[in-house]
């Protein structure tokens, strides 16, 4: 967000493009503040009151310490936020894996609203509305001034209702004006169809639902393609901002037999928890290729990790978002919660994917459409303002061009790996050695 928030909308699943969520309160206790922390909480008091009391008009107070405790949390990093109430209850229901809005995920750059992507099959993205597109206006009212926050807030409504985007569109000469009727998004976690010989399956994110959705995939295309016919699986992460942790450990386990998935460490070096893969591969250790690019962030970082560290599967495309931060969703009560940054997380072999992402064992770009070419379509979280920066992020940063082509036949990275699956081509890096890998267990 260049001052960059991220997070899915609909129903403002807070800071999802990139970021996954753990609930849970941090273990580590709190040190008490010094005298000169109160002294400056006095100050913010006296601020407090001499602006409810002599401000040109009456202040709504209540829109005043939100904002101070926002100004405060996204002055971290920009992954730490407050809820309030109706944010806190979006959250737990988006989740869930359906919740009613847009079907956006965006973030805030240059005072406006800016769409990362918009999700399948949606109101937004069946009204037209593209990765890259600048909101300018909401029902005619400017985005300028007001925070990502208020601008989700606006876009929020009734489901049936319309609403009118105004969208700044590189290579228009005039503002576009965009209106979407509002409608419960059900997110399909995860999409499946069987090429022939190989079962191709897409998790669009990670919510409650993926694990058992994905099992029933892999079923379903084992069920159509015979045992000795299927060449093998494909696993494609492109796109997907993150979501739930533990959904990205079961995800992960669903292929491996044995081993860590991946650790997370806090601010205290003694609060550390490893995450384990149980026995069992689904797929009976038939060949696995991952797809990643510049939109695979977060809980898709960790499942591609998970897999290339143990040399289970192959990871083809281009390199990911570098979204390695733990966010802990700590209840307030009534107040909403706190979304608040409590970890880094490690892959198997122990390297931290903050502000690097994941490098694929093969690199295959995926041309741009002509109306794409020139634009600046690669993001990673090294270019947010405030990001963590990560112990092994190098000065080229993170991320890449994130973009899929919505007709297969346009899709080089997914002939890529079919093309490898069928042995049409060749690659030292497939099928990979499980024998070689190299761990920190």
């Amino acid at each position: 967000m260049i001052r960059k928030v991220s997070l899915l909308f609909a129903g403002a699943l807070m800071g999802a493009s990139a970021m996954s969520l753990v609930y849970g309160v941090p273990s580590s206790s709190a040190i008490a503040a010094g005298s000169e922390t109160y002294r400056q909480l006095a100050i913010f008091g006296d601020i407090f009151e001499r602006v409810r009391a002599q401000y040109v008009t009456p202040p709504e107070e209540k829109a005043l310490v939100e904002s101070a405790i926002n100004g405060m949390l996204t002055s971290l990093d920009p992954h730490s936020s407050y809820l309030n109430p109706d944010a806190a209850k979006d959250m737990r229901v988006q989740t869930k894996g359906e919740f009613g809005g847009l079907g956006i995920e965006v973030t805030m750059e240059n005072e406006l609203v800016k769409v990362i992507t918009p999700i399948d099959d949606t109101p937004a993205a069946r009204a037209g509305v593209r990765a890259g597109d600048y909101i300018s206006a909401i029902d005619g009212d400017e985005v300028r001034g007001l925070s990502l926050n208020d601008a989700v807030e606006k876009m929020r409504g009734l489901v049936n209702t319309p609403i009118e985007l105004t969208i700044l569109r590189e290579g228009t000469n005039e503002p576009l004006k965009i209106t979407i009727i509002r409608d419960i998004i059900k997110v399909k976690a995860v999409k499946y169809r069987v090429e022939n010989d190989v079962g191709y399956m897409k998790i669009t994110s990670f919510t409650e639902k993926t694990f058992d959705d994905l099992q029933s995939a892999i079923d379903t295309i084992r069920s159509q393609v015979p045992e000795d016919k299927l060449k093998g699986f494909v696993l494609d992460l492109r796109l997907n901002p993150g979501g739930l942790l533990d959904q990205a450990v079961s995800v992960s386990d669903t292929f491996l037999d044995r081993g860590e998935i991946v650790s997370t460490r806090g601010r205290d070096p003694k609060d550390v928890s490893r995450f384990d893969s149980r026995p069992g591969d689904m797929i009976d250790g038939k060949p696995l290729i991952v797809l990643i690019n510049g939109g695979s962030a977060s809980a898709s970082e960790i499942v591609a990790g998970a897999l290339q560290d143990h040399r289970r599967a192959t990871v083809v495309g281009t390199q990911s978002f570098g979204k390695g931060s733990v966010q802990t969703i700590i209840p307030l009560a009534e107040n909403g919660a706190l979304r608040l940054t409590t970890a880094l997380y490690y892959t198997p072999a122990g390297k931290s994917i903050q502000g690097k992402g994941i490098t694929p064992d093969i690199k295959v770009e995926q041309p741009l459409p002509e109306e794409l070419q020139g634009q600046d379509v690669t993001r990673g979280e090294s270019d947010l303002r405030g990001h963590i920066k990560g112990v092994e992020e190098s000065s080229e940063g993170s991320g890449s061009a994130a973009y899929v082509p919505p007709d297969p036949k346009d899709d080089v990275q997914l002939a890529y790996a079919l093309d490898l699956l069928r042995g049409v081509k060749t690659d030292p890096a497939f099928p990979p050695n499980p024998d070689k890998a190299v761990l920190n267990q």
